[in-house]
Formats: structure tokens, C-alpha cells, sequence
């Protein structure tokens, strides 16, 4: 391939990559799509779906899922960047079975809840799912966890810190977060050969005003802990390391040898480990 061509190729790429950049522009964390991959009829669980009405006005969707029983608490269940709920939900839907209810939300742009992402707008969206669960007949308003999967713990650490319901939540739970907007925007830029001489754009131009980095401190006294993979090539370790190291106690991270992104969860071992910390925290 000539250099002309090849400059004709790649022009337009940077370009478009600077534009975002230049807009300190949310959209680069959001991957949504509205295919529906997979149902819970399709196992025979049982679940609810429920409207839910964000402060700005936006129609918001989510999947709840009961625990048989009286529960020993609910998790609000917030997924990664790509797709929608209906790839996430078997991820998390066997909380149940260990007396969890279960509330699976999408953000706004995801599957069928309205609107177009930001991380200003996914703020708003946790806060509705929030206040759904709390006027909720069926759940404990004293025993919800937040549980966050890769950007969901990013977005989890940032609404706890902040949130005027962080009362009533018992412990968040983040795996395989990333900590910081800019570092990891960098870090993405930095790994592919022809975005790499404009990787430090990224520090001064993407928008990094919802930062897990700058608000894990200001979680505690609730319980955080911090779930990674060791091998984990989407989002390294190191991230979840530097928000361990910055976190006030209590705290705990676990590095689960052998997995990679967000697959820990696959294991019985981890599942049967993380039962054990929501029973300690629910009370």
C-alpha cells in the first residue's frame, strides 16, 4: 500500500478520534446495541420488567428478579460497555438462587430504555433504579448492594460516593472496574499502532469529571471490594490495584489467578465466595 493511500485511510480515522477527543465526549465509553441475545424465559426464571423514569425524564428499562423467599437482600446490577441486558443478565440472575433479589438495569441508549448515553446521564439512570428499589414492597431498604461489572464499576463507585441513598446500601461491589476515564482512554489509544502518537491527548481532553479514582475514598465507611482477573487484557489489574491502594477502609480485593475480563463470576468458587460477603454484609 502507498503512503498516499495510506495517509487517505488513516486521515479521517485520527481526525474523527481528535473530534471526540476535542468535545470531552462520553460517547467513546458506550457500546450499545438493542439485539436482544438472550431471555430469561429461555431458562425459566422468573423476573419482572420494569419502566423506570430517570430525573431528566428518560425512559429507562430493567429486568428484576425475586429470590424465592425472604430475601437476604437486593443487588442493583449495573452492566459493562457493550450491548444490553440481555447478554448481562446470566451473569448475575444466579444471586437468586442464594436469596438475592436481583435489579438489572439498562442505561439510557441500552437495549429498550430511551435516550443516548453519557456518563452525566448513566449517574441519573442509577439514581432512578435507586429510588425504584427503595419504594419497592419486596426489598429491604436497609440491605442493597451495588454490584458494577467493568464500566458498571466504574459508574458504581463514582454514585455510591455520591449518592443521596448511600444509607441504605450495604456494600458495592466492582469487578473488573477501570479507574480513571483519562488513563484508560490513554491506555486503549496507546495499544493500537496508528493511535499511538496522539495517546496524550486523552490526559487533557477526555471528560473526567465522574473519575472512580477521585471518589473511592469517600465510599467508606461502606464496605467496597474489588474483583479482577489476573489475566485481564481489556482492562489490566493495575487499575483495580490503584483503587485498592486509594480506597479508605473497610476494603478487600480479590485477584482471581487465570481470568480474564469479567469472568470471574463463571466460577463456582468465586460465586460461592461472594455469597459468603453479601450474607456477612446483609445483616
Amino acid at each position: 500500500m502507498n503512503t498516499r493511500r495510506l495517509g487517505a485511510m488513516l486521515g479521517p480515522l485520527l481526525l474523527f478520534v481528535f473530534v471526540l477527543l476535542l468535545s470531552g465526549c462520553s460517547q467513546p465509553f458506550f457500546y450499545p446495541d438493542r439485539i436482544v441475545v438472550d431471555t430469561p424465559e429461555k431458562y425459566g426464571m422468573t423476573y419482572e420488567s420494569v419502566e423506570i423514569r430517570a430525573a431528566d425524564g428518560t425512559a429507562l428499562h430493567a429486568w428484576f428478579f425475586p429470590t424465592q423467599g425472604l430475601p437476604n437482600g437486593t443487588v442493583l446490577y449495573l452492566h459493562g460497555t457493550s450491548q444490553n441486558v440481555t447478554a448481562h443478565f446470566q451473569r448475575v440472575a444466579w444471586l437468586t438462587t442464594v436469596g438475592f433479589n436481583v435489579l438489572a438495569l439498562d442505561y439510557r441508549g441500552y437495549g429498550e430504555s430511551a435516550g443516548l448515553p453519557s456518563l452525566h446521564g448513566a449517574q441519573l439512570d442509577i439514581d432512578a433504579a435507586m429510588r425504584t428499589l427503595l419504594a419497592r414492597p419486596d426489598v429491604n431498604r436497609e440491605r442493597i448492594f451495588v454490584f458494577g461489572q467493568s464500566l458498571g464499576g466504574a459508574l458504581a463507585i463514582y454514585y455510591v460516593a455520591h449518592s443521596p441513598y448511600r444509607a441504605h446500601v450495604r456494600a458495592v461491589i466492582a469487578d473488573s472496574p477501570f479507574a480513571d476515564y483519562r488513563v484508560i482512554a490513554r491506555e486503549r489509544m496507546a495499544a493500537l499502532f496508528i493511535l499511538r502518537p496522539l495517546d496524550w491527548l486523552a490526559t487533557f481532553l477526555v471528560d473526567d469529571e465522574y473519575s472512580p479514582r477521585a471518589a473511592v475514598a469517600a465510599i467508606s465507611p461502606i464496605p467496597l471490594l474489588l474483583i479482577h482477573g489476573e489475566r485481564d487484557r481489556v482492562i489490566g489489574p493495575h487499575h483495580s490495584r490503584l483503587l485498592f491502594e486509594i480506597a479508605e477502609q473497610p476494603k478487600d480485593f480479590w485477584i482471581i489467578p487465570g481470568a480474564g475480563h469479567i469472568e470471574a463470576m463463571r466460577r463456582p468458587l468465586v460465586r460461592k465466595r461472594l455469597t459468603s460477603f453479601l450474607l456477612e454484609h446483609s445483616g
